[in-house]
Order: structure tokens, then sequence, then C-alpha cells
């Protein structure tokens, strides 16, 4: 069955738990204050997650590889930023290297993906699903479902 929503993507998962690590690092300590790495950081690991979002809706794999080629980049970004945080002393080395090892992961999850993709005879309109409903359709239909469950109760 086709993942409808890239929500639901493990790789988009991982890279939005490495992001909120990452604010929550950049918020605290020295490490806010050097606003340059800070945000050039956060940026950077946003991106991983946004690529995946956004290839993901477009309209086939070409271009979903290609989005995944750019998250795959801002994580090794991130890998980099996260080695001059360590340096620096913004970061503690063992809290670090799990980040550090955090991207790894991602970027392999990525390739794989990737390499998946490459190898799927289907390379037209993802899916082949039939449209989806708008968002409004969407809240409508679970508020109809919400209002049946609650009558028969």
């Amino acid at each position: 069955m086709a993942i409808p929503y890239f929500e639901d993507l493990e790789i988009w998962k991982s890279a939005r738990e490495l992001t909120n690590k990452i604010y929550s690092i950049t918020g605290s300590s020295a490490f806010s204050k050097d606003f340059g790495l800070r945000d050039q950081i956060r940026r950077a690991s946003v991106s991983i997650m946004s690529n995946i979002a956004e290839g993901y809706e477009r309209s086939g794999n070409q271009e979903l590889i290609q989005f995944l080629s750019i998250a795959k980049g801002s994580c090794g970004e991130v890998r980099c930023q996260l080695y001059i945080a360590i340096d620096q002393k913004y970061v503690d080395k063992k809290e670090g290297d799990q980040l550090i090892d955090s991207c790894k992961k991602i970027s392999i999850m990525i390739n794989n993906f990737m390499e998946y993709l490459k190898r799927s005879p289907y390379k037209g309109p993802k899916y082949k699903q039939p449209p989806r409903k708008s968002m409004k359709e969407e809240v409508e239909q679970i508020m109809k479902d919400l209002n049946i469950k609650k009558n028969k109760t």
C-alpha cells in the first residue's frame, strides 16, 4: 500500500526528530549566542525535512530523487556544523556524536530510498492513487464520522 502523506515516511519523522534536537541544543548556552552557526545549522536541519516533504509532494520519482539529494546534502551540512559545535565546546562531545550518528543514519535512509526509487519501474505520477480530498473535505469527513460515533453512543 502506498504511503499517502509525507508525514508517514520514516525518513521524514527521523529528520523532524533531528530538527527538534538541533533547535534544543542551539537554544541554550553559548551556542545561542553564535548567531551565524546557530541559524545555519537550524536552516540546514529544516532543509532536510522540508526537501523530503516537498519532493514527496511532487509528481514523480525523478523529482522526488532530486529533492532527496538536496535533503541528503543538507544532512551532511548539519553533520559538518555539529563538528564545529563540538570543537567550539557548544555541545558536549557525547551529545554531538549522537547527533552526528543520527545524521549518518538519516543520510543512509535517504540514500536507500533514492536507490529504491531509481530501480522502480514506475516513473510517472506517483502511485496512481485517486486524487486526495481537499483538507476541508477531509475535516468534514472526520467531523461526520465523529458525529456518527457520538450519536451511536
